[in-house]
């Protein structure tokens, strides 16, 4: 059975940069499509950036066009959130799920995700 876990989270001030990566294990990526979204203390969970292995499509949330890519590895076993000027409102638990929907874009921009991996942490300091 697929399960991913998240890594790449850290400390940064405001401007800076990370890499988040969500790596595969039981299965490869190969046909899923993989979200990103976070979570900060006292927000409602917020989506980031989705990636459809299946044709390549990608879609980021407004906050994060231009700064945010997301990429799959040769292998289709890790999915990579390259994360440039970040802010303080970038702050927070980055998690990603790996799942099939029927509508790419629908699921991503509705975060309906039935499971989720543990998370990495984002600060983002001023």
């Amino acid at each position: 059975q697929l399960q991913v876990v998240e890594s790449g989270g850290g400390v940064v001030h405001a401007g800076g940069s990370l890499r988040l990566s969500c790596a595969a294990s039981g299965a490869t990526l190969e046909d899923y499509a993989i979200g990103w979204f976070r979570q900060a203390p006292g927000k409602e969970r917020e989506g980031v950036s989705c990636i459809d292995t299946t044709d390549g499509s990608t879609f980021h949330v407004n906050s994060a066009k231009g700064r945010f890519t997301i990429s799959i590895d040769n292998e289709r076993t890790t999915v990579h959130l390259e994360m440039n000027n970040l802010q303080p409102d970038d702050t927070g638990i980055y998690h990603c799920t790996a799942e099939k929907p029927i509508l790419f874009r629908t699921w991503c921009q509705t975060l309906n995700f039935d499971s989720w991996g543990p998370g990495t942490q984002v600060t983002v300091s001023s």
